[in-house]
Order: C-alpha cells, then structure tokens, then sequence
C-alpha cells in the first residue's frame, strides 16, 4: 500500500511540475515585449512591386520610432500564400508579421486548395494605406486611350492579354472589372509579383496590366511602358497628367489597391493592439513627411476591429465580381 501511495505522490508531483513549466512558459510568451529581438516583415511577392516599397518604408519608420530590429523577408509563390502561410504557423510572439495588399484576404476566392483562411486564421493589426491603380500597355501597340485599345481588343482580342501580379490582387479584380465594362474577355496572366510582370509588359511579351501607379510610374514616364489611365474616379496629384479611365473611354471604373499588416492568429491581444498603435503613429508621420503623397498612398489609421469589418465587407463585395466574371479559382 505504502509504494502505491509513493507512486501517487510522485506522479502528482510530477504532473506539477509540468504545470508549472507551462505556465512559466505561457507566462514568458505573454510577457515578450517588442523589441526583444528582431520583427520579420514578410511580404509574400517579389522585391520592387508596390507592396515591397511600402512594407519596407514603414519598416524603417518603425525602425526610426522605436529603435525595432526589423527585416523584410520577401516569400513569392503559390499567388502569396507561401509568405502568408509562413506566418501562419509562426509563433504568436509578434515577431514574425505580413505585409500584403487586399490580395491577402482573397485566397479562398481564387485558389481551390488555399492553404488557410485569410481572415479567420490571422490576427488583423493594421490597414496601412489605399493607393491608386493605373492601366498600362506595352510601348510597342498603337493605341493612346481605353477608348481605342477597347476599338483594336475588340478586332482581334486573341492578341490581347493581362499581366496579374497574382489572383486576387486588387490589380486582378480590376482587369476582370475592365473586361466586364469593356464587354471584352480578355485572358489574365498570374506572375510572381509586380516586377516580372510589368517586365513582360514593357517587353511585348503581355500587352496589359493594372496595378498600383507607385509601381508603374516609373516605366511609364520613362517610356518603357504607356500609361493609358488611373482606374480611380478622379486623377491622383501623383499622376496629374494621367486621365481617368472614365476620361479615357471607360465609365463607371474605380478601383483602388490598399495594404494592410497581419500576424498569427493566437497573437495576443495586447501585443496586436500595441502593434496597431506603433504602425498607426508611423504611417502619420509618413504622411506629415510627404513620403506617402510621393508614392501615390492615401494613409488609412483603423482600430483592429475596423480593419477585420473592412475585410470582410470586400472579400464578399470582389467574390460577387468574380461569381460575374465566371472567374474559376485555380
């Protein structure tokens, strides 16, 4: 009886052992504080595309305001969810972050086997900024406004394609809207990011693309690619001299991009809040800076409820362009 009663007491000892250890552990996680050791910002596309430039411009305002160790890790693939899956199963600790425009949020609308669910398996932080799209097309064809490319699609639309920089991306959503004003069905071509798809485009290899002006500016004002219009209601004081696509021969077309910050799903609630402070402080002193205007970003400062209704309100307004557009997820 006397070693049965032992064993007892060693296994009860025991398992308050283990308790204890969780707890410590449990404990320890909830008590890291930022800053502990480096933040990993990845952004799930190729370096250079909008999303990249952005991500990596809070970055170092961050960097600046708060003395944070941060490194961008860029994770392009499988149309963004290699990155955002990496962050995923990340440890809830807020070091480990994502950084990615509204294409994050569509991936259970264009993909059969996406990986997670973009707004339940994630912990919303912060939306960052909404900046405005522009059409471009490769320097090599005819046409110097919607109105006519539409005119010369419409002849011969087997020589017409989009470049994407992935499904699901704010650019994409506009290219489908395009083809449904335009009552065109021009094929969409998904790359890697902005940069190898707005490569193909300035070389001839697709003919269109829509994605944020920040991105395309640069080629189209040097030439390299021929900006037709902005895909907003109004004129961007980044582009002035760029019509609207209204003005260019396409009513009824607005569409912005925007970007946004998540984490892990467990990541605590203080830790996310403390989170959506830091980065909300940073993108106004961005924009008292003027660093935002020089890109084309309107700011957007929302609490983390904010962000999650927004979210959701898109991800159901774009599956209904996509259900209209005939759009069948890959």
């Amino acid at each position: 009886m006397s070693a049965l009663i032992a064993r007892r007491h060693f296994i009860l000892s025991s398992l308050a052992v283990a308790s204890a250890s969780v707890v410590t552990t449990r404990s320890f996680a909830q008590a890291r504080k930022l800053g502990d050791r480096p933040i990993k910002i990845i952004v799930p596309f190729a370096a250079g595309g909008g999303v990249d430039v952005f991500a990596r411009l809070l970055s170092e305002k961050l960097r600046q305001k708060n003395g944070l160790t941060i490194i961008v890790d860029n994770r392009a693939g499988a149309n963004g969810s290699l990155g955002g899956n990496a962050v995923r199963i990340a440890e809830p600790d807020g070091a480990t972050l994502l950084f990615s425009a509204g294409t994050h949020v569509m991936a259970r609308q264009v993909m059969k086997n996406a990986p997670y669910d973009p707004i339940d398996d994630f912990a919303a932080i912060a939306r960052v900024g909404e900046a405005p799209m522009m059409l471009v097309m490769s320097p090599k064809l005819a046409p110097n406004s919607i109105a006519e490319l539409i005119t010369e699609a419409r002849k011969a639309p087997e020589k017409w394609n989009f470049a994407t920089s992935a499904l699901g991306a704010p650019g994409h959503l506009a290219e489908l809207d395009f083809n449904r004003l335009a009552g065109l069905n021009l094929p969409i071509q998904p790359y890697r990011g902005t940069a190898p798809a707005l490569n193909d485009v300035a070389g001839g290899h697709v003919q269109l693309m829509i994605d944020p002006v920040l991105a395309l500016l640069p080629l189209a004002n040097g030439k390299q690619v021929k900006g037709l219009a902005v895909t907003t209601a109004k004129r961007t004081p980044l582009a002035p001299d760029y019509p609207t696509a209204a003005e260019s021969g396409l009513p009824g077309m607005d569409h912005s991009s925007w970007y946004g910050v998540w984490g892990p799903k467990k990541l605590p609630a203080e830790l996310v809040a403390e989170l959506n402070t830091m980065i909300n402080s940073a993108v106004q002193e961005l924009k008292a800076e003027g660093q935002l205007a020089k890109l084309g970003i309107e700011p957007v400062s929302e609490t983390t409820s904010q962000f999650e209704a927004f979210a959701k309100s898109y991800v159901t307004r774009n599956a209904e362009l996509l259900k209209a557009s005939n759009f069948e997820a890959i």
